[in-house]
Formats: structure tokens, C-alpha cells, sequence
């Protein structure tokens, strides 16, 4: 173990296989930045606990045990999992590339996941939440801009059920107005057709009229106060401040929103199979866990209301 130690983005090994997702896997940039990030923690686990410094069929099953075990105390499970479905990953790169003879996450075992029943807002609180926009305006805390915008955002992301990162990319060259419909490029490069719902095309057509706002195919719908399109981050930071003003917990982030809406639907009737794809999610697995927020939600009105419970 001669060679001098580095960053693991600076292993040239570790950029190939990075390089690899986003080119084969068409994996997103926050999950290539997540699987960056989870192999640099390993790297720099490696270095400081094993002595190691590049040589990847150095390390052992032993080495790979050890770093989960030492995880085990300073993250969650779902971290956890997360950063060793990164370093499984690389490894089975590593053998199919012939770089290594022998995968040491092979056997490997992790705790199982903690099952965590979504948040989300109650069909009250929704409601409430896509109000304030206008209630602020009113009390002249906002501009008529900044409240149309803002509406229209809360509208969007609760009544499409779209990722914050889709939502940003929206534009309206993928938008049929008409129809109320947005063809959404989602996880993995797969497309979908979300539709958005009639008060929403309502509040864009306000927000279009009254704010002589582009609308090229190439414009984005969902801007930020310089007109320019509204990031991740710009959505995180409204929602908190309209959660504040209607007095619902902060912690409730923009995904909560997309929470809120599968549930809301499952509430009113509609099928599973349907929800997932207006989800986007590639396993009816992943969906399934709003059936259990509905069962939980019906256990509770049966204690309340019936004689033998």
C-alpha cells in the first residue's frame, strides 16, 4: 500500500463507475452526487481504520464489516442502506471490469429498514396550506407576483403529485394546457403523463395574464423571483414559509406534498395500479405503503366509533 492517499472523487476507478450511472443507468445527478458521496465516507473509512490507499482488491470482507458496523452507530438505517447499495455497486463494477478477483460484500448483511409510515397533510390542511398565498397578499406581506407564483407552485406540486426536481424542470413546451395535462421526465429517463388538475390551470392562466410571463416551449413554468426557473431549493424554502403561515409543522417538506396527494386520492377511490403511475414509481412495492397509511387511518375511526372494538 505504497501509493499516496486520495479522495475517493479523485480515484480514477470511482469516477468511471460514476460516469457509468449517469451514462448507462441514466441515473439522476443527486443520485450520482449520493453515490459519490456515500463512496468518499467509505474511502475515508478505509484510509483512517485500514490503512488503505487505492488499492482496491485490498480490501476485505472483514474491512466492509467492520465499516457497516461503525455506520451502524453514527447514521440511520435507511442512510445506511443507502450508502451500501453505493459501495455493493461499486464493487460489482470493480469484478465486471476485472479490477478485482474477489466482491467482499458478497454474504454481506444489513439491518432491516425501519418502516416508516409517510407524513402528510390532512385534506383540511391541504387546502388551508394553497391559501395562504392569497391571505398574504391580502395582509401585504407579498407582491401580486410572488402570490400568484407562489399559488401556482403549491397547486402544481399537491395537485400533480410531482417530484420537486420535475416540478423545476417543467416547461411548457411539455404542457397541454388545454387538457390540464404535463408529460414528466422522471426517474431513470422514463416519461409520464401527470395531470395537474383544472384549478391549477386555472392559476396558471391568472398567473399568465396578469404577469406577462414567457411561454415559449422552452420557458419554464415555475420561476423565481429574478423570473429565471425556480430551484429545488427555492421550493423547499416557500413551502416552509407557507406551512409557518398556516400554522402546520415546518418539517413537512415539498415531498410531503406528494405524500399528501397519493393519499388523497387512495382516500377518494382510486386504485393502486393507478397512483403508481401517476407517481412514477417503478414497483407497485413502493406505492403500497399509502395503503398502509389508509388501513392505520381506518383502524383509528373503527376504535373511536364501534361498540366491540
Amino acid at each position: 500500500m505504497g501509493e499516496q492517499a486520495q479522495s475517493a472523487s479523485v480515484f480514477p476507478q470511482v469516477t468511471d463507475f460514476l460516469d457509468t450511472l449517469s451514462l448507462e443507468r441514466r441515473l439522476s445527478p443527486y443520485t450520482r452526487r449520493n453515490y459519490a458521496q456515500a463512496l468518499e465516507v467509505f474511502s475515508q473509512y478505509l484510509k483512517t481504520e485500514c490503512g488503505f490507499s487505492g488499492n482496491w482488491e485490498t480490501v476485505s470482507r472483514r474491512d466492509v464489516r467492520s465499516y457497516v458496523i461503525d455506520m451502524q452507530r453514527r447514521v440511520g438505517r435507511a442512510t445506511l442502506h443507502n450508502h451500501a447499495a453505493a459501495v455493493r455497486g461499486f464493487f460489482k463494477f470493480l469484478v465486471r471490469r476485472h479490477l478485482i478477483k474477489a466482491d467482499p460484500c458478497t454474504g454481506l448483511v444489513l439491518p432491516k429498514r425501519e418502516k416508516k409510515l409517510p407524513k402528510f397533510l390532512t385534506q383540511k390542511q391541504a387546502e388551508e396550506l394553497l391559501r395562504q398565498p392569497l391571505k398574504l397578499l391580502k395582509e401585504g406581506e407579498i407582491s401580486d407576483y410572488q402570490a400568484d407564483r407562489d399559488w401556482l407552485a403549491l397547486e402544481i406540486l399537491y395537485g400533480g403529485g410531482l417530484r420537486v426536481s420535475e416540478a423545476c424542470a417543467l416547461t411548457y413546451g411539455k404542457l397541454d394546457r388545454a387538457e390540464g395535462v404535463a408529460r414528466i421526465l422522471g426517474k431513470g429517463k422514463k416519461e409520464r403523463l401527470c395531470p395537474l388538475g383544472a384549478v391549477a390551470m386555472h392559476v396558471l392562466d391568472r398567473f399568465v395574464t396578469r404577469h406577462n410571463v414567457a411561454t415559449t416551449r422552452e420557458s419554464f413554468v415555475l420561476l423565481n423571483d429574478q423570473r429565471r426557473q425556480a430551484t429545488p431549493r427555492f421550493l423547499q424554502l416557500l413551502i416552509k414559509k407557507y406551512l409557518k403561515a398556516a400554522g402546520l409543522p415546518p418539517d413537512l417538506s415539498p415531498h410531503k406534498l406528494r405524500h399528501s396527494f397519493a393519499t388523497h386520492l387512495l382516500d377518494r377511490g382510486a386504485d393502486l395500479r393507478t397512483v403508481q403511475e401517476l407517481l412514477g414509481h417503478a414497483s407497485l412495492s413502493t406505492t403500497q405503503i399509502y395503503t398502509h397509511v389508509g388501513l392505520k387511518r381506518l383502524q383509528e375511526v373503527y376504535k373511536k366509533a364501534h361498540p366491540r372494538s
